[in-house]
């Protein structure tokens, strides 16, 4: 059974990612591996883009909960800017292919979530940047 657990530099990240996902894993993952999968894991979600938005993924919020469980795979929950998105069926996959090729975990399933729907207020002051949405 997976438990979530803050990042010991939470504080550190809220500065710069105010609408940091839940970053779930077991308990039995030593602490210096913990910072590096979840280094990792935000690092490739960071790869995966919306063709038609100049921000990535993780930026824009669209990552509200990523988890790991006792065999290292994980599972995140995402959702859209908007369900009538035209890459709907394959960014699911893209965040699949570009999570499961962290070291050290053994796979990724995405569970596409609506609630709560996504607005502005999750993206982060990078995406705002990329968007000039000030």
């Amino acid at each position: 059974m997976a438990e979530t657990l803050e990042r010991a530099h939470a504080a550190e990240n809220e500065a710069v990612q105010p609408n940091r996902p839940d970053m779930a894993f077991p308990s039995a993952i030593p602490p210096e591996e913990l910072d590096r999968l979840t280094d990792d894991i935000v690092a490739a979600l960071k790869t995966v883009y919306d063709p038609e938005i100049p921000a990535d993924i993780y930026e824009l919020g669209l990552i509200y909960k990523v988890e790991i469980d006792d065999d290292r795979f994980a599972t995140i929950d995402m959702t859209l800017t908007a369900p009538a998105c035209p890459v709907a069926g394959e960014m699911p996959g893209w965040v699949e292919t570009a999570v499961s090729a962290v070291n050290g975990l053994s796979g990724a399933r995405v569970n596409m979530v609506f609630d709560p729907p996504w607005d502005q207020s999750r993206m982060s002051d990078e995406a705002r940047v990329a968007l000039d949405m000030w």
